[in-house]
């Protein structure tokens, strides 16, 4: 079960359950590499008859180029399974997400220089983003919408979704949501060679500018292969929240919090940062308790005994400067004065600040995105945005004042470079 240990901010090396948080990292290991660069290499030179072949082996499913497009009647037929209080719920949450994301808008800009000279800045959308939907034993429509709605606010026209023919039929609210999006060219192919696909293109499946969605550790390190080709949105490590308390927080909160992140995987970590040591104990007696009533029993006790720990600092103050060299995924704030303990971080995916705000708000309804950065990368990392889905290109407008004003300075800096075709393009123009 979870551990309560103190921690000194000066030597945090002599705590060993905080090293091996600190060295959780989203690597992949050689064997999984090397089995999927020959997927990914298979599909890039065959196309569509390895793309088949690779369904039929690992999903046991038989299509052909004709039928691994989901056709829209399906897609409306599978919809209309789910519940109406479901549907009210989704359709809720994509208007907040769309609302949020409407704020992420880059336009286009132009400044005047000296001597007529105009330089701006012009943006505009990806033309066409594939979209990886999980397979598994759950279904994700809230991934689904973290992951559409920032490209179509962006203005991107084609989004083209993958997705493992067994998750397609077998969970309809995954059909549903991508009605409600307008979201109709969808393969049922699933795996590295989705991504192979994506990444490639193939006779049926187009290819695109960029890739997002999450995956297996297969689709991560398909999508790590393929970077360069296309855009990827992240390799994505498993989950993890720091809870930062003091002794006005309510136990049975905080204990839930911590829960509702062990519960993803064993590999998931859950911390609770305090200055108190009676709130930590309270805690742990809350994660027992709470712990017995859940389905995902094994999984939460793994996760807790392996990644989970309650660290007791001397100050709240101390508490920020570990959260910002852990540099989680989530953050919640819930102490006496939040806000400005919230201001003490720096490095996070995404802060929830206060006891009325747990981490599933922003997973599912309050509008931000959860496709976070997650393994300490929250240092140089943010959240999936509208920006992740624009391109911008600059834009020079020079006049033959200001050209013969700096042509010798431009040869000057080319020719310490060493490039004298550089200079002449400039001086030429000059003589």
């Amino acid at each position: 079960m979870i551990e309560i240990i103190a921690v000194e901010i000066a030597h945090p090396e002599k705590s060993e359950r905080l090293q091996r948080i600190l060295s959780r990292n989203i690597g992949l290991n050689a064997e999984i590499m090397a089995r999927t660069e020959a997927i990914v290499r298979d599909v890039t030179e065959r196309g569509d008859e390895a793309l088949l072949e690779y369904t039929a082996r690992f999903d046991r499913v038989a299509l052909t180029s004709q039928t691994v497009r989901a056709d829209r009647e399906t897609i409306e037929r599978l919809a209309a399974e789910v519940d109406e209080d479901l549907l009210a719920a989704m359709r809720e949450a994509i208007s907040n997400i769309r609302y949020y994301h409407e704020k992420q808008l880059t336009r286009d800009w132009e400044v005047e220089m000296a001597n007529g000279v105009r330089l701006g800045q012009r943006v505009r959308p990806l033309q066409v983003v594939g979209l990886y939907v999980p397979g598994g034993s759950a279904a994700y429509p809230s991934t689904v919408m973290m992951n559409a709605i920032p490209a179509q606010v962006a203005g991107v026209e084609r989004i083209v979704v993958v997705t493992p023919p067994a998750q397609f039929s077998q969970n309809p609210v995954i059909a549903a949501v991508l009605r409600e999006l307008g979201l109709f060219e969808v393969y049922l192919v699933g795996g590295a060679q989705a991504v192979a696909a994506l990444a490639c293109g193939t006779e049926t499946i187009p290819r695109v500018d960029k890739i997002v969605g999450p995956g297996n550790q297969y689709v991560a390190a398909a999508k790590k292969l393929v970077y360069g080709a296309v855009d990827i949105d992240s390799i994505a490590g498993p989950s993890e929240i720091v809870v930062i308390a003091d002794e006005t927080a309510r136990p049975d909160y905080v204990a839930a919090d911590l829960l509702s992140q062990a519960e993803h995987s064993d590999d998931a970590a859950a911390i609770l940062v305090t200055d108190s040591t009676k709130l930590a104990e309270a805690v742990r007696e809350e994660i027992i308790i709470q712990t017995r009533s859940l389905s995902r029993t094994a999984i939460i006790e793994k996760s807790l005994a392996d990644y989970g720990a309650l660290i007791v600092v001397n100050s709240l103050e101390e508490g920020c400067e570990l959260v910002n060299r852990l540099a989680p995924e989530h953050v919640e704030v819930i102490t006496a004065d939040s806000e400005s303990v919230a201001a003490g971080v720096h490095n996070a995916g995404a802060i929830f600040i206060g006891p009325w705000s747990p981490e599933p708000v922003g997973d599912y309804f309050a509008g931000t995105n959860h496709v976070l950065p997650t393994g300490g990368t929250a240092r140089f990392s943010s959240a999936l945005g509208v920006y992740d889905f624009l391109k911008r290109t600059s834009i020079v407008r020079y006049t033959r004042e200001e050209l013969m004003r700096t042509a010798q300075s431009i040869e000057r800096l080319a020719l310490a470079e060493g490039f004298e075709a550089h200079a002449r393009a400039a001086t030429i123009r000059y003589e």
